[in-house]
């Protein structure tokens, strides 16, 4: 069971417990079987859906390869799927998922690839932020070093291993990075 499918549940049996604790006996009654059936309980399932606006953008042919590099480099690092997610958000963020080279006049400084990582600030080479099976990595290194980053909010752990400019920007593409893992995580 992924970790956001977990947590859902965990929630879910959280608020029934308290509910139980605090409604007292007299909810602990309005449940009782009927003839020994078992009562039946609703469970919430699904992941709570992203906040904000969610832009959605088609991805080419190798915009989707960019995408299944990163979940790729996710699993060879070990981390799950949560993990991925983030790193699709914020690629798509950065660079549409585009491996980007330098963009002349456009570009931000010397930042480059899919992360928009930059060689002057310890990232890597050229070439290897390029290489988007190293600069994910790179970025999961980054992203490892942040603690609790499984349960914060998916823009504020990419924003603390990207220090943006628009720290907020990262939210509005959870809703298809989560799809995007959600379709190739086993394929």
């Amino acid at each position: 069971m992924n970790t956001i499918m977990r947590k859902s549940v965990l929630s879910v049996a959280g608020l029934a417990f308290a509910g139980g604790v605090f409604a007292g006996p007299i909810a602990a009654h309005a449940a009782t079987p009927v003839e020994g059936k078992p009562a039946t309980v609703a469970v919430q399932t699904t992941a709570p859906k992203p906040q904000g606006d969610q832009p959605h953008i088609t991805l080419n042919d190798e915009q989707t390869a960019n995408a299944k590099a990163i979940i790729a480099a996710t699993k060879k690092a070990g981390l799950p799927e949560r993990a991925a997610v983030i790193s699709i958000a914020t690629s798509l963020q950065e660079s549409k998922l585009e491996n980007l080279g330098h963009l002349g006049d456009m570009n931000d400084h010397d930042s480059l690839g899919l992360f928009q990582q930059r060689p002057s600030s310890g990232w890597g080479s050229p070439e290897q932020i390029t290489d988007p099976a190293y600069s994910t990595t790179a970025f999961l290194k980054g992203l490892r070093q942040v603690d609790g980053w499984q349960d914060m909010p998916l823009t504020q752990a990419a924003q603390t291993v990207q220090v943006s400019a628009y720290p907020d920007a990262y939210a509005q593409w959870e809703q298809q990075a989560t799809d995007l893992v959600a379709q190739h995580w086993n394929s």
